[in-house]
């Protein structure tokens, strides 16, 4: 029950709906009691003595009976509904919220997949309980109880018979639950693993395909589709062995009334009317008891998806936003002092003493090896991650200072990997500045060289994307990606490879209409390729993590370190083919 503790601010606030709800399933109960106490008066004051004149009585009494009852049973659906419909939708919004605030490194061990099971089947699952199995419950409860009071109230002895039952099936609901619950968990979990599977299938599908690797991918597919199976199967091996057992015991308690009941009308104890609506009303208690295992199967599923949900709701942020006012603006004066970083504890470490100063305005190049630290250091500017050591300063005030929300939209970054939404061009580039004009939109695509492909495309701005930008080039989804960092206009420019996938010449016209936007930002480079970022003011090599080499392009060329090998492997072919070119010419 901790884990419903736990959710109660979620579906508290609407117990109103639960309690009317409730209030429907009491009628509902109260009037199929009074089913069989019509049916003893029937045989004992109407067929017995063979006097009909209470019959219509008893006629329009069930009539009337079954309108207040099926009025009831709609209030009791809807109102349960409600409640569970309402419940949930705080929920699932509260699992959305959470997951926009949680920070980069929950989403570096978290998988799609399993996120997507747990906002939907989990959800389901729990509303699925708050809708019905609650009332359920009480419903079973209440009428095993009314129908006890109205046996007893016959006859003593045929209530204490039919309680005798009543730890036999305790018992044996007591060992489904403690069976049931934790195969249910491992039908969740096997469900997530098989959602991922089929997640990074389809986002994978061109790479797929290319590699002709569609057999591997459907064996694959099968592992977890029998995984999935095997948890399902175990969990109905354990309905298979609790059935029959119940339906055992129910079967004993029928035959036991039978026989002592009729003992008691042979003695004179008990009329044939009481025992008639004693037979139905021993289907009332044992029949719900029986069916007790549904309910325990729906509990069952709705702590297994609660607890899951829960791992989520109670995820650590690890990134705690700043609680200073918003509205600060940045300058954009970067400065780390002996930074270091590490993703994982006892790891390597990503960043390793690492110390500049890049003053408003400055263009700072990062280069070096893939791993070596480049896309680290402007992480850390954005909090994305918190340095294990050092401090990362902006305005000579620590990043923590500021609230996360000052700090981004202050900072614009491109990635080497663009993501692009499933909407309009326009949109996309205005994603970060929604109330951007049209013309503010279409002069950030020129600066970024992609206004002409987009009006080439077939409703020009206004031409909705496939899903990442599927329908575009990688270079065509970096130069919308660029033109929507530039149209927040930030005071701090990150672009991490953000030309990679444009040609040569594209790429100069894109440095060339940058120049001018870059002129009052400090702007940080991150490259491969000199030829990005040789025009920056100062240029720094990392190695594994540490700064090796700083300075101007032609500094670092006169030093013969890493950056003059780099320089020498990423030139070497073009001077051997300038010097063909010579010696043909001569």
């Amino acid at each position: 029950m901790d884990v419903f503790k736990k959710l109660q601010q979620y579906y508290w606030p609407y117990k109103r709906y639960f309690i009317l709800s409730l209030i429907g399933m009491f009628i509902v109960t109260l009037v199929t009691v009074v089913y069989p106490i019509a049916i003893q008066q029937t045989i004992d004051n109407v067929m017995t003595p063979a006097d009909f004149t209470l019959l219509p009585y008893i006629i329009i009494g069930f009539i009337l009976l079954m309108i207040i009852k099926s009025v009831a049973i709609y209030y009791q659906q809807y109102l349960g509904d409600l409640f569970g419909i309402s419940s949930v939708y705080l929920v699932r919004d509260d699992l959305y919220k959470k997951l926009q605030r949680l920070s980069f490194k929950y989403y570096d061990n978290a998988k799609t997949g399993d996120l997507m099971s747990r906002l939907t089947a989990d959800v389901e699952g729990f509303r699925f309980f708050l809708s019905f199995g609650c009332a359920e419950l009480l419903r079973i409860l209440s009428l095993v109880i009314v129908s006890l009071g109205v046996m007893f109230y016959w006859s003593i002895p045929m209530g204490l018979v039919t309680m005798s039952a009543m730890p036999f099936l305790a018992v044996s609901v007591y060992m489904f639950d403690k069976r049931v619950h934790p195969a249910f968990r491992g039908i969740r979990k096997s469900f997530g693993r098989m959602n991922t599977r089929v997640q990074e299938n389809i986002s994978g599908m061109s790479t797929v395909k290319s590699l002709s690797r569609e057999d591997f991918e459907i064996s694959r597919y099968e592992d977890k589709g029998e995984n999935y199976r095997d948890h399902y199967l175990k969990t109905a091996g354990i309905w298979a062995k609790y059935f029959p057992f119940m339906e055992a015991v129910g079967n004993f308690c029928v035959v036991a009334l039978l026989a002592f009941g009729g003992y008691l009308v042979m003695q004179g104890q008990l009329t044939v009317g009481e025992l008639s609506a004693s037979f139905i009303l021993v289907w009332y208690i044992v029949g719900p008891l029986m069916n007790f295992g549904f309910v325990v199967n729906m509990f069952s599923q709705a702590k297994a998806s609660g607890e899951r949900l829960l791992e989520i709701l109670e995820s650590d942020l690890e990134i705690e936003d700043s609680k200073r006012p918003e509205g600060e603006e940045i300058k954009g004066h970067i400065t780390f002092k002996d930074v270091t970083l590490t993703y994982v504890e006892d790891d390597d470490e990503a960043l390793k003493n690492v110390s500049f100063d890049a003053p408003p305005g400055k263009i700072i190049g990062l280069i070096g090896a893939t791993g070596s630290g480049k896309t680290s250091i402007t992480q850390l500017m954005t909090r994305f991650y918190e340095p294990e050591a050092g401090e990362v300063l902006i305005d000579g005030r620590s990043v923590s200072d500021f609230s996360l929300k000052d700090l981004r939209k202050d900072i614009g970054f491109v990635l080497q990997e663009p993501f692009l939404f499933s909407t309009t061009i326009k949109e996309n580039i205005s994603y970060g500045n929604p109330e951007a004009t049209q013309e503010e939109i279409v002069q950030a695509a020129k600066y970024a060289q992609a206004h002409e492909f987009i009006l080439e495309m077939p409703e020009g701005y206004d031409t909705v994307l496939g899903e990442r930008g599927m329908g575009l080039s990688g270079g065509q989804k970096q130069r919308i990606s660029i033109a929507r960092a530039l149209l927040i206009n930030p005071n701090v420019l990150i672009l991490d490879d953000a030309t990679s996938a444009v040609d040569m010449q594209t790429e100069f016209r894109i440095q060339e209409a940058l120049k001018e936007v870059m002129d009052q930002k400090t702007t940080f480079i991150i490259a491969h390729r000199i030829s990005s970022l040789k025009h920056a003011d100062e240029i720094i090599v990392l190695d594994e993590g540490e700064v090796v080499e700083r300075g101007k392009h032609e500094e670092l060329i006169n030093n013969e370190g890493t950056y003059k090998r780099i320089y020498d492997i990423q030139y070497q072919d073009r001077e051997a083919i300038l010097g063909k070119e010579v010696k043909q010419h001569v």
